[in-house]
């Protein structure tokens, strides 16, 4: 017999099964990233049409058989509907969802991630702070969540507390000028490094209230491309879209 549950948590993902039927993964606050099947959602005037949707965010009432999930009922809190209007916010925000999608795990508990998750799609329709900016913060923090945090407040090899000035993926995070002589590192600027030290340590509340200079937003993003490189062995398709190479 089957038992119903409900779950709140966002859409990452949708896809078709069979003539009518969807596929959707629900990156929950109860039960960690989940899929569920949404039976007839693609016939007209199904209800779930409009819900099985990425980016959308509600409470889901799933029946839970022996192998799968099953939709029954969906209340929607947030369509993201002014996001789903710009093409390059969509790009953006299918990135972040696929981030997410490849971090985290059924049963585990992932609300940092869905918290993370749910402040960047707003983030995102505010447009107050720029793209990659955007793109930059939601990479460290992410990665922080998933055990990957990047070391900022000591040298990633000796521990000391003085002159961190440079920055080795390898290494994990910040070395101090003796360290970088034995190991290739980026030499690190004051500001990026208080960028850094900022998005590791704050709440997820409060990451999207800065802005940065051009100088060290493209720190920012050589930091984060070769960072992802060395720990996540894996191609996000969703960067196909966004025209950046990792």
């Amino acid at each position: 017999m089957s038992q119903e549950i409900t779950v709140t948590g966002m859409i990452l993902s949708a896809g078709s099964v069979g003539d009518y039927d969807m596929r959707i993964v629900i990156l929950t606050k109860e039960r960690g990233r989940i899929a569920s099947f949404a039976r007839g959602a693609k016939r007209i005037n199904n209800p779930f049409g409009a819900v099985c949707q990425p980016f959308t965010f509600g409470e889901f009432t799933l029946y839970e058989g022996r192998t799968s999930y099953n939709l029954k009922n969906a209340r929607v809190i947030n369509y993201f509907s002014q996001l789903k209007k710009n093409l390059e916010l969509i790009y953006y925000g299918s990135y972040f969802c696929e981030f997410a999608s490849y971090l985290t795990r059924e049963n585990n508990d992932e609300i940092n991630i869905l918290k993370l998750l749910y402040q960047t799609m707003r983030i995102l329709e505010k447009g107050t702070i720029p793209l990659p900016l955007v793109r930059s913060i939601y990479e460290i923090k992410v990665l922080a969540f998933y055990g990957y945090g990047m070391e900022s407040f000591q040298c990633s090899r000796c521990g000391t507390e003085e002159n961190l000035n440079y920055f080795s993926s390898r290494a994990g995070g910040v070395l101090c000028s003796r360290c970088a002589r034995s190991e290739k590192g980026l030499l690190l600027g004051e500001s990026t490094l208080y960028t850094i030290q900022y998005i590791i340590s704050s709440p997820v509340e409060t990451l999207y209230t800065f802005t940065v200079s051009n100088q060290v937003m493209r720190q920012l993003q050589e930091i984060c491309r070769d960072f992802i490189y060395v720990y996540i062995d894996h191609k996000f398709k969703s960067l196909d879209f966004l025209d950046i190479k990792y």
